[in-house]
């Protein structure tokens, strides 16, 4: 049986990956994908906690851009990704894994409220745990969220993913010259201005030296390549 090099992770996926082809929405077959990979570590014993963005529903700066008032569209991206959260679930269940939706907005119907030491048990007792809702604060971001849960379910590391395959130091789908980085330390990263996330998530998860690994989710083998330690992606460390 293949070794994890990580028993314990938080996984963020961005809503734009869940896009697909389209335009807007869920693609299924991206799901059935992230579900069938989550089986697969699932089975080699991985404690998974998921962050899900909602940008592929509605994103509150946009909603800002339109007039809305911030805090109010924020919210509204919260419930979008509280959507994605819920055909997660689906998806999981679907394939006999044990799954809990816990929320940071209240949203008893359909989830759990989030409460630390109950996410811990559900780790502990081997249920993948996806984490809707952000922090429930607006003005925040989803991956703010991702670096405080790691943080607060102890974590080993912080596994970003997204449609592109690393950090560049450039936007690769402008720049064919762009280049990718395997490894950069925090400080690194902040000395070439490099986008890993925003300021807050980053700088949080670098005052608590929380590692991030960002990686493409759309390439299928990823997520358990990740976990057993394989190169992929870019590694930033302390």
């Amino acid at each position: 049986m293949e070794k994890p090099k990580y028993r314990k992770i938080l996984l963020k996926i961005s809503g734009e990956a869940l896009l697909g082809d389209k335009s807007f929405g869920i693609d299924n077959k991206i799901i059935e994908q992230i579900a069938e990979e989550l089986k697969e570590i699932h089975e080699l014993g991985v404690k998974v906690g998921i962050v899900i963005g909602g940008g592929n529903i509605f994103r509150g700066v946009a909603g800002e851009k339109q007039g809305m008032d911030r805090a109010r569209a924020d919210h509204i991206g919260m419930l979008a990704t509280l959507i994605n959260s819920l055909v997660l679930q689906d998806a999981l269940f679907l394939k006999n894994l044990p799954c809990r939706v816990m929320s940071a907005l209240e949203v008893i119907k359909v989830s759990e409220s989030y409460v630390r030491e109950k996410a811990l048990t559900h780790l502990e007792k081997g249920r993948i745990l996806i984490l809707a809702c952000g922090t429930g604060n607006p003005f925040f971001t989803t991956d703010t969220a991702a670096v405080l849960r790691s943080l607060e379910l102890k974590a080993e590391i912080l596994f970003k993913a997204t449609k592109v395959d690393g950090v560049y130091d450039k936007d690769p789908i402008k720049d064919p010259t762009a280049k990718k980085y395997d490894i950069l330390t925090f400080d690194e990263a902040l000395q070439k201005n490099l986008k890993v996330m925003d300021t807050t998530a980053f700088s949080l998860a670098k005052d608590y030296k929380m590692p991030i690994l960002v990686f493409n989710i759309l390439k299928y083998g990823n997520i358990k390549k990740a976990v057993l330690g394989e190169n992929v992606g870019t590694l930033i460390k302390p």
